[in-house]
């Protein structure tokens, strides 16, 4: 019907991706499946960084109002480059472009295996992904063609540094440890701020996540020990108390705040492995060893040390996050660049040139 409406019009200046979105712990991530033109770059962290500099209209566009809402993310599918991969994708926030995120992984592998991009195979299925930071090794767990649960596997976490401190307006000095998990994590306890890391406090959390990561990020390296520059501090990880479970495992309620404003309605992966990291460097947890994290809406993953890593001269850890998608709506959104609500200026070049 849309089509057949458009037919009756002058529209050579529309254009339209298909999207479909999906959520996992309440995140809802926007998977692109169809719309964009090919990305230059070999990899996929090649491929970001291009989009990043040149086309991030996109994800302004997909990601704000009236188009969307920055409490979304979007998953980008592309080829991958590393012959290990079937698929590539390219994520993107509110705070720009992390180079992992665990729940947008969990949705885009479910959106790839339910929708058919890659054939689903009932049972366990293996599914290797590339992101920007490298290959994600997916266990699917498939029944009567849905996908039940995802546990994946990134790039190692480990802890840059200790024991720093931030001076935050309205609540003075906070301390602070920094933590490679995708992106810098910020870990902050939150009992010390007097954080029950419930639903109704999350605009209060917003509030001292903007102002903590604004008064962090002087004293924050922007640099990876083997990817190079990664930007400013985007995320901070409020991390409640531990609670041991019967099955010799932990639980801990937390949240993360992304930069800027976004309390995560999940638990986020990243964040669960950024605490697994502390965690396994301070000697809390070891191999095997599960923890379970909720998030401030009552929704949890599941995190598995692995085992020791190395990255760089930093001794890291590796973990698998273990969680579930759900399929919203599948969809075409349609842009009339000529829309004055939309910034065009470095959008049109990374579309599709067809016209809808």
């Amino acid at each position: 019907m849309i089509k057949q409406l458009f037919s009756y019009q002058n529209h050579e200046r529309m254009r339209a991706v298909e999207l479909v979105d999906m959520q996992s712990g309440g995140d809802v991530s926007r998977i692109v499946t169809r719309g964009v033109s090919h990305l230059p770059g070999g990899s996929v962290l090649e491929q970001m960084r291009y989009i990043q500099k040149y086309g991030d209209g996109f994800r302004r566009w997909l990601l704000n109002e009236p188009y969307g809402d920055p409490f979304m993310s979007i998953d980008l599918i592309v080829p991958p480059d590393n012959p290990k991969a079937q698929a590539g994708y390219i994520i993107m926030e509110a705070m720009g472009y992390p180079l992992y995120s665990g729940s947008n992984t969990i949705c885009t592998a479910t959106a790839i295996l339910e929708n058919g991009i890659v054939p689903m195979e009932d049972g366990e299925q293996l599914l290797i992904l590339e992101s920007p930071a490298g290959l994600a090794y997916i266990n699917a767990h498939n029944r009567n063609g849905r996908v039940e649960s995802i546990t994946t596997r990134s790039e190692p976490a480990f802890v840059y540094a200790q024991d720093l401190v931030a001076d935050v307006p309205g609540f003075g000095r906070v301390p602070f440890d920094l933590v490679w998990s995708g992106a810098y994590f910020a870990m902050v306890d939150a009992s010390a701020l007097g954080f029950g890391l419930v639903s109704d406090e999350m605009p209060a959390m917003a509030a001292f996540g903007r102002a903590f990561v604004e008064a962090a990020r002087p004293a924050v390296t922007q640099d990876h020990p083997t990817l190079g520059h990664v930007g400013p501090l985007p995320f901070a990880h409020l991390m409640g108390p531990v609670a041991r479970t019967d099955n010799g495992g932990c639980r801990s309620r937390s949240a993360t705040y992304v930069h800027p404003g976004v309390i995560c309605r999940s638990p986020t992966g990243t964040g669960t492995s950024a605490r697994l990291a502390l965690m396994y460097h301070r000697g809390e947890i070891r191999d095997g060893q599960r923890l379970e994290t909720i998030s401030p809406r009552g929704s949890m993953f599941t995190g598995t040390v692995l085992g020791p890593a190395q990255v760089g001269s930093y001794r890291g850890m590796n973990s698998e996050i273990t969680g579930r998608a759900w399929t919203i709506a599948r969809s075409e959104v349609l842009l009339d660049l000529d829309d004055p609500m939309v910034d065009v200026s470095d959008l049109e070049g990374v579309l599709n040139s067809h016209q809808v």
